[in-house]
């Protein structure tokens, strides 16, 4: 039987047996499995899951290493065999639920709650005693954890939560309150904040007729509750409390509980003889603060530094909707009980519809609300401003200045002498405001707005369903005020499941008009902060929103059609009023639902004609900065002329100083794919396949074939579409060179014919032999060897490659290496390595060392192979090409091995894989798989073995790659040859049929293992 364990820590059980679970990351792999079992697990969620924001480039072959790790822990075992199943590119888990102690905890505590429905209390009791049997402490306890897990954790938690309430209840009834009692005490020691577990402990108590401890109870909770949230307790917990007292005290005098006779207010106020009134004018805040604990901490500490020196004043600043309000509130609860004097609070009305408060207006408010009679305060500003201080120096006093539009609102608000603290908050930043640095508000987390979505949704709904709560979560991109509206919904819709409110704000087109309950939207909030601002940041705020990635400040300078200061200075603004975001010295985006926003105020402001041109320049700016990055890439090719980009009317955006070669590449790659989809969408067809022509070099060598799949289909679509036939063979080229390296053998060969047939329609011999030699390559990773080594020589036959090396040379040394014609393949891959030094092309020189190495490595020649490599690897490193480096590092791995140094192959083997899992190299994954498999054999690692090989044969199987499918073969047969002949008979005659058809020298060996089984078979006769 296999038992997962997720509650007090994790564990696996497999016939009671706990299994070893490897690293923190694998364990985390193991968790986001268990807690999702029967639904397919993604290795996007498992990366976001584990790294967050900033994964490394071996995050996915990471994850795939973990998940077969775990699958071969499973698969050891007759009972876990199976269980956990790779489907397409993810993972599931493929067990009963009732195998999870947190899904058996939640199973009881859902059937118990049926079952009190049904009047069948001692079974409720009953059932609610064995789920708490299953908790042995906190979820995942020990492990460090992501979003999702995180979230999950508060999920099960507030589970047991109720559970416990539930359970506590139904015994207090019962007349058991000595077992309720602890119950809940322990759910209070653990979760202080809980107002339900707290007025069901003074329900208990007083059924158990104890008044002493439940008065007790509710000022513990009266203490906990201001302290912490600045809150008093709920209606329901101070009526129950109000009752207890009547029922065993008669009222005094003034018909008020003794308790509350400090709230009353006094006679005597400011500047009349007596105690002062404590003036409360904070506004109802939220009952459960969530999130921001890091600010809070800041915002109070900084409280602390400066009390007795000078009044504090704090600024929190944010975007609309980022919850500015909420935490100053917050802040200011928590600093009541320092500041008893008054706690103040006015809204300036920065931001709206309606127009700003005044100083001289705003001091009126505050000094009424701090009691000053109307007939003291002055007529005049200054001398307003002068009694203000006077009566805030002679108090200790918190006041909040909500939606501040300037600091020349508020500069004559601000105290002198110390005493006050003063919160500030705004949707812009108040930079000449000398008072410290602000608390820009960022976005939530996923768990904090997971926390605050069951808070405004409910907490049994959003943990009934925590992905489609996450996916909600995700498309309110992180904003409280989204996160709220969106609770909101969910709340006034009991019959609807959250999957249908994060299907509904899913929909396409998406629009923040979805966002709003009753008259709150989001896009009045948004509306706040766009209308007073002037239309030159108007328009750039607009023409923002045609890009969905990151932006420099050059793009934006191109997108405006203005200098870069003069944009410089627009995207100063709009980041200080909180519309766009700058995210790192110089790069800017909007947060997603501002885009939203933003792109219904280009369609409306905007024609689609000037929308376009806007376009256009972006593309403008995209061609050329790529053409002046990748020059070093393409010296032995006149790119230039073959897209003619036409002259660029902004040389200034694209000089070499600010265009820093290969590296702006690599930092605009997601942002120039990007644009190459906006271009298409804009129907800029010679944009398109112009960038995308231009961008292939680079992503080949650096070995990002999907960005390669994406924008060359695009730009074949839009060669088709402008009649471009030279555009279309070259689009149909490099389609072919990421196909061929991701597997699709077939797919890439249709390819290549079809860009013959454009060229020889032209008669272009010279790409021709290009596109032979391509096919030279297709037909090798295929198991044509005959057919590519006549393609290879075909395509050098003429000398057609000018100054470039020629590219039938490695390909055709690759199929003379496989057909083991060694002599040959030598001599071919030095003259590779001679054209490439001659011409100084580094990427040539990497491979043509490889190749080289390859080579010796078949000859046994494992030393000499070693130093070949080393070189390799360094000229891999020094230009960043990644593309063939995973090749180089197999082969590492394969002469370590030839040289018995099995630990240093292991780790070439595993960093080949995730090389190649990285950039997607099929043909290279099979490879690395086989030889990795075949050293853990060596190492007697035998389980792990052929687990490695049987992935390999899949693979290639899968790609069609008949050379890796025979030495996987080949390889298990020699595993099977210890234990079971004819399982060993049965590999080897399926990899001599493939070895055979292709012709390669391992079918020699075959035939000698398989002549070896038959005379051991006579032999034991």
């Amino acid at each position: 039987m296999v038992e997962i364990r997720v509650l007090g820590g994790l564990s696996l059980l497999i016939s009671g047996e706990r299994q070893g679970l490897g690293t923190p990351k694998q364990r985390s792999v193991l968790a986001m499995f268990a807690l999702h079992p029967g639904r397919l697990v993604t290795p996007d969620e498992l990366v976001d899951e584990l790294w967050g924001t900033n994964p490394p480039r071996s995050a996915l072959p990471n994850i795939r290493t973990y998940a077969a790790s775990l699958r071969r822990t499973f698969d050891a075992t007759d009972e876990g065999r199976g269980a956990l199943v790779r489907e397409g590119s993810g993972y599931r888990l493929e067990l009963p639920t009732e195998t999870i102690d947190s899904f058996r905890f939640m199973a009881d505590h859902h059937h118990s709650r049926k079952l009190v429905a049904e009047g069948e209390l001692d079974r409720a009791e009953a059932v609610l005693e064995r789920a708490m049997s299953e908790w042995r402490g906190s979820v995942l306890a020990g492990m460090t954890l992501g979003p999702v897990l995180a979230t999950q954790r508060v999920a099960i938690e507030e589970e047991r939560a109720l559970a416990v309430e539930l359970l506590a209840d139904l015994q207090s009834q019962r007349g058991h309150a000595g077992r309720a009692v602890p119950l809940l005490r322990r759910v209070i020691a653990e979760h202080p904040l809980r107002e339900s577990a707290r007025l069901l402990l003074m329900r208990v108590l007083q059924r158990n007729g104890d008044t002493a401890g439940l008065v007790e109870a509710y000022h513990e909770a009266r203490h906990v509750l201001q302290d912490q949230l600045g809150v008093e307790p709920g209606a329901e917990m101070q009526a129950l409390y109000e009752a207890e007292l009547g029922r065993v005290r008669r009222p005094n005098r003034t018909g008020v509980s003794s308790h509350d006779e400090d709230r009353l207010p006094s006679a005597s106020g400011p500047g009349i003889t007596g105690e002062r009134v404590a003036a409360d004018w904070l506004p109802r805040t939220v009952i459960e603060f969530v999130g921001r604990k890091e600010c809070v901490s800041r915002l109070l500490s900084h409280v602390s530094r400066v009390e007795g020196r000078a009044s504090a004043v704090l600024v929190v600043d944010g975007m609309a909707g980022s919850g500015k309000t909420t935490v100053a509130l917050h802040v200011a609860r928590k600093l009541a009980p320092k500041y008893r004097d008054a706690q103040l609070f006015i809204d300036l009305q920065g931001h709206g519809d309606e127009e700003a408060i005044e100083p001289f207006t705003a001091l009126f408010t505050l000094l009424r609300q701090l009691g000053v009679p109307g007939g003291r305060i002055p007529a005049d500003l200054d001398h307003r401003v002068e009694l203000w201080r006077r009566e805030l120096a002679a108090r200790r006093v918190v006041v909040v200045l909500d939606n501040v539009a300037d600091s020349s609102q508020i500069l004559p608000l601000l105290p002198t002498a110390p005493g006050a603290a003063v919160l500030v908050t705004s949707r812009r930043r108040l930079a000449d405001l000398d008072v410290g640095p602000p608390e820009s508000l960022p976005l939530m987390t996923l768990a904090e707005g997971m926390a605050l979505l069951s808070q405004s949704g409910g907490i049994e709904r959003v943990a009934s369903e925590p992905d489609a709560a996450a996916e909600v979560v995700r498309r309110c991109g992180y904003l409280p005020l989204a996160i709220r509206l969106a609770g909101s919904r969910l709340a006034h819709r009991p019959a609807r499941r959250v999957a249908d409110l994060a299907a509904l704000l899913a929909a396409e087109p998406p629009s923040v008009d979805q966002f709003h309950v009753g008259d709150r939207t989001l896009a009045r909030a948004f509306a706040a902060s766009y209308e007073p601002i002037p239309e030159p940041a108007k328009r750039a705020f607009r023409l923002l929103s045609i890009h969905a990635g990151q932006y420099s400040a050059e793009m934006v300078a191109a997108l405006l059609d203005l200098p870069r200061a003069a944009a410089v200075e627009l995207l100063d603004d709009l980041v200080d009023r909180h519309l766009v975001e700058e995210i790192e010295g110089g790069r800017y985006r909007l947060h997603n639902l501002l885009r939203q926003y933003s792109r219904a105020q280009l369609l409306a402001a905007d024609g689609p004609e000037a929308t376009r041109t806007a376009v256009r320049r972006l593309l403008d700016f995209a061609l050329h900065a790529s053409l002046e990055a990748a020059k070093e890439l393409h010296r032995a090719v006149d790119v230039r002329g073959e897209v003619d980009p036409g002259l660029f009317s902004r040389p200034d955006l694209t000089s070499p100083d600010i265009i820093a070669g290969v590296e702006w590449l690599e930092r605009e790659r997601l942002n120039l794919a990007m644009l190459v989809g906006l271009g298409a969408a804009y129907e800029l067809h010679h944009h398109v396949w112009k960038l995308s022509r231009v961008l292939w070099r680079f992503l080949y060598v650096r070995g990002y074939f999907d960005d390669i799949l994406y924008t060359q289909e695009l730009g074949l679509a839009s060669a088709k579409i402008i009649g471009h036939q030279r555009a279309m063979g070259t689009m149909h080229n490099y389609l072919a060179s990421a196909l061929a390296k991701t597997g699709s053998h077939r797919s890439a060969s249709d390819h290549l014919h079809a860009a013959i047939a454009l060229f020889q329609a032209i008669d272009d011999v010279r790409e021709l032999a290009k596109l032979r030699a391509n096919l030279c390559v297709v037909n090798w990773l295929s198991g044509n060897l005959e057919e590519a080594v006549a393609l290879g020589r075909q395509s050098l036959a003429g000398g057609l490659y000018d100054n470039r090396v020629p590219l039938a040379l490695p390909n055709l040394g690759l199929a003379l290496a496989s057909l083991g014609r060694w002599d040959e393949a030598m001599r071919v891959h030095r003259h590779h390595l001679f054209q490439a030094r001659l011409k100084q092309d580094y990427y040539h020189l990497a491979n043509a060392l490889s190749h080289l190495a390859a080579v010796r490595v078949r000859l046994g020649q494992f030393r000499r192979a070693v130093i070949l490599l080393s070189s390799s690897l360094a000229l891999f490193r020094r230009t960043g090409h990644r593309y063939g480096e995973a090749e180089a590092r197999n082969t590492l791995g394969t002469a370590y091995r030839g040289l018995g140094q099995l630990d240093l192959a292991r780790r070439q083997h595993e960093a080949a894989f995730e090389l190649a899992n990285d950039s997607g190299e099929r043909h290279a994954q099979c490879a690395a798989l086989n030889d990795l498999g075949m050293t853990l054999l060596a190492t007697g690692e035998l389980a792990a073995g052929s687990d490695a090989l049987r992935e390999g044969l899949r693979l290639a199987g899968r790609i069609s790659n008949p050379y890796e499918q025979g030495r996987a073969l080949a390889c298990l047969a020699e595993h099977f040859a210890r234990t079971d002949r004819a399982e060993a008979r049965r590999h080897w005659e399926r990899a001599l049929a493939i070895f055979r058809r292709m012709g390669v020298p391992e079918r020699f060996e075959v035939e000698r293992r398989l002549a070896e089984l038959g005379t051991t078979a006579v032999n034991a006769h």
